[in-house]
């Protein structure tokens, strides 16, 4: 059984930066105990990566505050996160969800798990539950919707509490599980 986790823009422009919350911060922990649960090479990470010319772009004008400038202290994932998991793959992703993440590991189960759905599952935690862990679930569910994925609730935090309640309806009328909610 490959069981992979995805850990969601844990970046400190979403912690404590530019569109921190106090939900983001009280996460940080459980986000450290849940990675500790994987093997080392079975984990994935994603990195919200924009551009200087940010503000210019189609997100830029319908959220105007810079964030995850690629190279900026925002841009990095936590250090504590990034230190409990030394062997992750990042995966860089100038939108919400990425395609190239859902292709990567579609190829994995293709590979390692011979296309068999018992020999795979994924599981989510990050940020924001209401957008990007919402938008990633969604792709990897469309990409092999036989394989089990779920999200950790409590590994999980929105833009609000409300729109973090409402993502992770959404992930279950979607056949996502979703855990510890």
């Amino acid at each position: 059984m490959k069981k992979i986790l995805v850990v969601v823009d844990m970046q400190n422009d979403f912690i404590d930066g530019a569109l921190g919350t106090k939900e983001a911060e009280a996460i940080v922990p459980a986000v450290i105990e849940k990675i500790k649960t994987y093997a080392p090479d079975c984990i994935y990470a994603t990195r919200d990566t924009h551009g200087e010319n940010y503000l210019q772009t189609q997100e830029g004008k319908n959220l105007p505050v810079p964030h995850c400038i690629k190279g900026t202290d925002g841009w990095e994932v936590r250090p504590e996160i990034a230190a409990a998991m030394p062997q992750a793959v990042y995966v860089d992703k100038p939108s919400f969800g990425s395609p190239a993440l859902a292709h990567m590991l579609s190829a994995l189960f293709m590979k390692e798990c011979e296309g068999d759905p018992e020999r795979m599952e994924i599981e989510l935690a990050g940020l924001c539950t209401d957008i990007c862990v919402v938008s990633n679930a969604l792709l990897l569910k469309a990409a092999m919707p036989e394989v089990k994925i779920s999200v950790d609730a409590a590994c999980c935090a929105g833009v609000t509490p409300q729109s973090h309640s409402a993502a992770l309806t959404t992930m279950q009328m979607c056949q996502i599980e979703v855990k510890n909610q």
